[in-house]
């Protein structure tokens, strides 16, 4: 007897420890796109040359040396997490800083002064490649332009005339995903946030243009927008001939051109919102904006008098 009341107090303290256990409250399961789960940053070290410092946008602007495996030599802003980052940093010195980079985020950090440079002090300001043609603003009428699609169809520009355009400017072979990936993933979120909303206007096209056209082949561009689950009645990629693409992109201060060599390059950004007139309703600049902002100007683009669009 006294053997069974001891198995029986062993087994209700078993069965009252699990209970406790079973009560306790679990982490939440691990899910792909769940903000429970976060992604170890990829570690790059990286050389420089400051250009400018922003700190009011907790951003430095770097002509960087090749990131191997991961990006050319080019100039381009880097954001920081904290503004601390930047302090005592100016135009000429010679730097080293760790970068990270995620899927949808990149920062860098650990920025070390190792000299300065007097010729990067010296250099003026980068100038837009293509001075001869006209900065475009709001209310400006957008050039006629030739693209070639990624289905391989030549385009013009003025065949989106009567419907709402959205287009900015990328190229496929960009891995920084605070820069093309970032202007693609918001295209993407615009895109299906408007079929999603039943009183979205109904005559939107997506544009991107790259700005590679040596490298974003049609078949490229295509492999690259499905990769983005991008609706083809909605959304064109395209590049096109150097040609058409400097003056294009000359237009909105971009500083891309043929003659141009990567480390001379600075990654600026553009994304343009054109009225079925086809005047500017808006330039969205850098890439501090999101698909909501992009929304808002295809709203209010689309509420363009009928009168004006048709040009009467």
């Amino acid at each position: 007897m006294k053997w069974f009341l001891w198995l029986t107090s062993v087994f209700l303290a078993a069965a009252l420890a699990l209970g406790l256990l079973g009560c306790k409250p679990q982490a939440p399961a691990a899910t792909v796109g769940s903000t429970s789960v976060e992604e170890i940053p990829r570690e790059y070290s990286v050389r420089g040359v400051v250009r400018r410092v922003e700190p009011e946008r907790r951003s430095v602007v770097v002509k960087h040396e090749e990131i191997p495996g991961f990006m050319p030599a080019m100039t381009m802003p880097f954001d920081v997490k904290e503004a601390k980052e930047l302090k005592g940093l100016k135009p000429g010195d010679r730097i080293g800083f760790r970068m990270l980079v995620t899927t949808n985020d990149g920062w860098i950090d650990r920025i070390q002064v190792f000299g300065s440079d007097t010729n990067a002090v010296a250099t003026p300001p980068p100038v837009r490649v293509s001075s001869s043609v006209p900065l475009l603003e709001a209310g400006s009428l957008l050039p006629d332009y030739t693209l070639t699609n990624e289905l391989g169809r030549v385009i013009r520009l003025s065949e989106f005339r009567g419907q709402v355009l959205a287009f900015t400017f990328i190229f496929t072979r960009c891995p920084y995903p605070d820069f093309c990936p970032r202007m693609t993933d918001l295209f993407a979120g615009a895109q299906k946030n408007l079929a999603s909303q039943s009183d979205a206007p109904k005559n939107v096209k997506f544009l991107s243009i790259s700005f590679d056209p040596e490298h974003d082949t049609p078949e490229l561009l295509r492999a690259y927008a499905e990769r983005y689950n991008y609706n083809p009645s909605r959304w064109t990629l395209a590049t096109g001939a150097w040609d058409q693409l400097e003056p294009l992109t000359g237009h909105f201060g971009l500083l891309f051109g043929r003659d141009v060599p990567p480390e001379k390059m600075e990654h600026n950004l553009r994304t343009v919102v054109v009225r079925p007139s086809g005047k500017i309703q808006a330039i969205l600049p850098s890439n501090e904006w999101q698909s909501e902002d992009l929304i808002r100007e295809i709203r209010a683009a689309a509420a363009e008098p009928t009168t004006t669009a048709q040009g009467r």
